[in-house]
């Protein structure tokens, strides 16, 4: 079922064989979403690499292509939208391998569509921000939530200041930074100089040190992508 498309509001790719349940919770998902219902497993992949959506919802069992090995091929294709997976079987096992294969959640059906809903939004506002964050070095900083992810599952929290620090450095990564421009940007007026080389030190501690470069005589600036 094609839907006229709306930009303003996301749009979800939904893939459900099953024609009540579908029906069903396409009318609930109009009433927020842009909603394209295929109930085939291999053309869902084709439209999956065919166009942009921002949340993909996928029945575990479907024909053509089961919806855990359609979530493997979305995934090797590189495509990162987040995928929630709905599935009837209640075996343990069964949520791992649609987790295993690259869903980002799952939800157990018969489902309230308020959870469904809230799931969603939740899946949507994570890749999003996911999509601010900037690299540095081997780790990746997310400035609205003043978080850093390290290359082995590392979540490291910054201090306000450090955050700041970081913000200013990674939005200008190939710029390097003397000591008096972040004082300016980073610091209060009354701060010491000293201050900058201070928050370098931390910000290195809790991460690694290549996640902020010193260039010798000039300043500091933003570790290189690896």
């Amino acid at each position: 079922m094609t839907r006229g498309h709306d930009t303003a509001r996301p749009r979800v790719l939904y893939v459900e064989d099953d024609r009540t349940i579908a029906d069903m919770t396409v009318a609930v998902l109009s009433e927020v979403y842009d909603v394209e219902h295929v109930g085939d497993g291999r053309d869902a992949l084709r439209q999956a690499l065919n166009e942009r959506f921002d949340v993909f919802v996928i029945d575990r069992r479907l024909p053509g292509m089961s919806g855990t090995a359609l979530v493997d091929a979305i995934r090797t294709a590189k495509i990162t939208t987040p995928v929630l997976m709905l599935t009837a079987l209640g075996a343990v096992v069964d949520r791992v391998d649609g987790l295993d294969a690259g869903a980002n959640d799952y939800l157990v059906k018969p489902f309230d569509f308020d959870e469904l809903l809230a799931r969603l939004r939740a899946l949507i506002r994570g890749h999003r921000a996911e999509g601010r964050r900037r690299a540095i070095a081997e780790w990746n900083f997310v400035p609205e939530s003043s978080l850093v992810y390290g290359p082995f599952g590392e979540r490291v929290a910054l201090t306000t200041t450090e955050t700041r620090m970081l913000t200013v450095l990674t939005e200008s990564p190939d710029h390097v930074f003397s000591r008096d421009e972040l004082m300016h940007t980073v610091f209060a007026s009354d701060d010491a100089l000293s201050s900058v080389d201070t928050y370098v030190h931390y910000i290195r501690r809790k991460t690694a040190p290549e996640v902020i470069e010193t260039v010798r005589g000039r300043g500091y600036r933003a570790g290189a992508p690896s």
